[in-house]
């Protein structure tokens, strides 16, 4: 099995962990740990240090599409539920109903919504974009104060330069 290593990214909001080997990035999880404890070293893979990095230019408005080796580690269901994520724009928002429309099954949006708030891969695949079908922002694993800032910080770099 392929050692796994963990880096820190501090990020506007908050220390974000970022798990993975030589192959790629498992998790990508905000945590609340006081100090970065595992600095970048010579010894971190590069699908690692290339999601710091990339993380970096997203939080500095510079990134909209994430490119390093990612591992989706779930079910079936949950990586179709995480794939159709990703059709979900920068800078735009989606509902649980949509996605569950778009991975065709209607009826599944409660189950929509598990896999959701499963998702390791935060900011990377961008559960953030959820919204209630009423426009009301909806749970987030890293706290709804993160996914405002989120949401937010996608929107001022859509905004079309006159």
């Amino acid at each position: 099995m392929n050692e796994r290593f963990i880096i820190d990214y501090q990020s506007p909001i908050g220390l974000i962990e970022i798990t993975g080997s030589k192959v790629g990035v498992y998790s990508v999880l905000f945590t609340e740990k006081d100090s970065l404890q595992f600095p970048i070293t010579e010894n971190i893979p590069k699908p690692l240090t290339d999601c710091y990095e990339q993380l970096d230019n997203y939080f500095k408005g510079e990134l909209d599409t994430f490119t390093f080796p990612y591992i989706m580690e779930g079910t079936d269901f949950q990586k179709n539920v995480w794939t159709a994520l990703m059709d979900i724009a920068y800078g735009k928002t989606g509902s649980y109903k949509e996605i569950a429309v778009n991975i065709g099954n209607e009826k599944a949006i409660r189950a929509v919504g598990s896999a959701n708030g499963k998702n390791k891969l935060c900011v990377v695949i961008p559960c953030h974009r959820i919204i209630g079908s009423n426009g009301s922002l909806t749970g987030y694993a890293g706290g709804l104060w993160r996914k405002e800032w989120l949401l937010e910080h996608e929107r001022k770099k859509n905004i079309p330069k006159l």
